[in-house]
């Protein structure tokens, strides 16, 4: 039956009036909610649920259902997926006679759905963005009146479903920016605030993420006899995950050095511990060192990490140490007795750099490699430890000319004066 004009134009008043209402609302759940309640009402009906529609799953997700909870459901089946595969409205006089509908819902409910108007949503470019479900309409079937009803409705809501999702990704997009930059000033304040002050020694450390957070690190740790612990670490990748467990490892370190200065041991320990933690989901590559200024000798083991260069003086040479261990956390019982010990003479230095240095690339996919970072710290040997690493820095940033970094970036330098 064809409503009267004067009834026509009572509920498109209605319709306008919803979607100016609608309009104001800019959270979604509440936005969901005002949509349901608002076309059970205009469509005087029993329930209501707003599905939106999810292309990569295929799937249409109920946030908010008057009755009931949410609902996941494929949009290749029922009621609802015939809206999406048709693009058009679906409405059903007789929910149990329809081989689309599926009853297992009010089964597990003690609802009883009789008729079902499912009509799609869509986006101001005519995308959809999900399906809007009405259940039993009180006086008896939907009729054309409600149908096109529903549909000038469902064109409002459509446009005010995107408006409330753009705005909430923006929403989460800022918190989630928010959180990293809290993640990178705790992570930068867990770097040393100074270099350790050692008498006829020059050492000094540079880190500079790729992203807001990192999977590097360095520290320095001051012991009660004198010697300084000295750390380099590279967890796999880079970002919060890698971060996370950079700064475990970092005091994994700490706690066990404050109980033995043994390299190999620490070493071993904390492999076992990181084991534990994660299994083989991840690794971490270790160069920890202990330096004693009495002798002035260091006492270094590399878990997987390097290439690391030592440069003598004396005979104007460079040596490329390499890893004496397996990274930390890939095998529970892994063994780093192959520590070693570099006596420095004045103006040896060593350089601790993650791969990051080395593997950065210009834009025709050549490496910045050993040999370059070799030339550049030969020709700054006697600059203090700080400037040479701020010109192997900007001997990086020049080589790769403005390409997005790719790697987290961080090295130390030992200098003996």
């Amino acid at each position: 039956m064809t409503a009267s004009p004067d009834r026509m134009v009572y509920d498109l008043q209605r319709v306008l009036e919803i979607a100016r209402t609608l309009g104001a609302v800019e959270d979604l759940d509440c936005l969901l909610s005002r949509i349901v309640d608002s076309t059970t009402d205009l469509l005087d009906s029993e329930r209501a649920t707003v599905f939106l529609y999810d292309p990569d799953r295929n799937e249409l997700i109920s946030r908010v259902a008057t009755g009931g909870q949410e609902i996941r459901v494929p949009a290749d089946r029922g009621v609802s997926g015939e809206t999406v595969k048709s693009n058009t409205t679906v409405n059903v006089s007789d929910a149990y006679s329809d081989p689309r509908f599926n009853p297992d819902i009010d089964r597990k409910t003690g609802f009883r759905t009789r008729n079902i108007l499912s009509v799609p949503l869509r986006d101001y470019a005519g995308k959809l963005v999900g399906v809007m479900q009405v259940l039993n309409r009180l006086p008896g079937p939907f009729g054309r009146a409600e149908v096109e009803l529903a549909e000038a409705l469902a064109a409002q809501v459509g446009v005010a479903l995107q408006r409330a999702v753009l705005l909430q990704h923006l929403a989460e997009k800022q918190e989630m920016e928010r959180n990293m930059r809290i993640a990178r000033n705790i992570q930068r304040q867990l770097l040393p605030e100074h270099p350790p002050r050692i008498h006829g020694f020059d050492i000094d450390g540079l880190s500079d993420p790729a992203d807001e957070t990192g999977g590097d690190t360095y520290d320095f740790l001051p012991l009660h006899d004198g010697r300084v612990t000295l750390t380099v670490a590279d967890a796999t990748g880079h970002g919060i995950g890698p971060a996370l467990v950079i700064a475990s490892v970092r005091a994994m370190l700490r706690a066990v050095s404050l109980q033995t200065c043994d390299v190999p041991s620490v070493l071993r320990s904390v492999n076992d511990l990181l084991y534990r933690d994660l299994g083989d989901a991840s690794f971490v590559t270790c160069f920890f060192s202990v330096l004693d200024p009495r002798s002035e000798a260091l006492t270094y083991a590399s878990a997987g990490h390097g290439p690391i260069l030592l440069y003598e003086r004396e005979r104007d040479l460079f040596t490329e140490v390499h890893g004496t261990g397996l990274p930390l956390g890939i095998l529970e019982g892994s063994d780093y007795c192959g520590a070693r010990t570099h006596t420095f003479r004045t103006g040896d230095f060593m350089l601790i750099p993650t791969d990051g240095f080395f593997e950065a690339v210009n834009g025709q996919g050549e490496q910045f490699g050993i040999p370059r970072i070799k030339q550049q710290l030969h020709a700054d040997r006697e600059l203090p430890a700080r400037q040479m690493l701020a010109n192997l820095y900007d001997a990086l940033l020049h080589f790769t000319a403005g390409l997005r970094q790719g790697d987290d970036l961080t090295a130390v330098v030992i200098k003996k004066l």
